[in-house]
């Protein structure tokens, strides 16, 4: 093994690199470094996080409700009855516009509780998917039905309860005589 070693270093002898950079190399080096720094500093205060979690929060909400509309697996509320179907596109629509206008509060003050409550929000469509499946197998059980309203109605509870508490958040930094972003 070391006669293999020193062959290879024999072989080698003559083509290593072993010349000094000239005067200055290394100051040169160091501004072009310090130059690509500023350029990175620059670019990093453009702040994309807030634009990327709003369109995160978008297509999460939209995918929610594609699956809940198009779900081949239970039967939904509209599935019942005219009166009902109204009763749920009603529902949709409120829980839209909440969400719509809770997007627009959006900002690094509001962003945990409303990362909460679409927690939440997420929650409760999985127990609404649950409920759609009971619908279908209990042949319309009115106390499915009326488990299915409730569930829309906590959503919307959610939802304005989040709407409150970042009307709160507003309040305090107004008290505070601090800027809301």
């Amino acid at each position: 093994m070391k006669d293999n070693i020193d062959k290879l270093f024999k072989d080698l002898e003559h083509q290593f690199d072993i010349e000094e950079p000239t005067i200055g190399h290394f100051d040169r080096f160091e501004a072009k470094l310090n130059k690509t720094n500023s350029n990175n500093s620059k670019k990093k205060n453009f702040k994309l996080l807030p634009y990327v979690a709003v369109a995160a929060s978008f297509i999460l909400l939209f995918g929610i409700w594609l699956g809940a509309s198009f779900s081949n697996k239970g039967m939904e509320l509209a599935n019942v009855s005219l009166e009902m179907k109204e009763t749920q596109n009603y529902f949709i629509t409120t829980i839209q516009k909440e969400l719509e206008t809770i997007e627009k509060e959006r900002n690094n003050d509001t962003e945990l509780l409303i990362k909460d409550a679409l927690l939440q929000l997420n929650k409760l469509e999985k127990q609404y998917q649950k409920l759609t499946l009971e619908l279908k197998e209990s042949n319309k059980d009115k106390r499915v039905i009326y488990a299915m309203i409730s569930n829309f109605q906590q959503r919307i509870d959610v939802l304005q309860g989040l709407l409150n508490k970042i009307e709160d958040v507003k309040q305090l930094k107004k008290q505070n005589n601090e800027t809301y972003v």
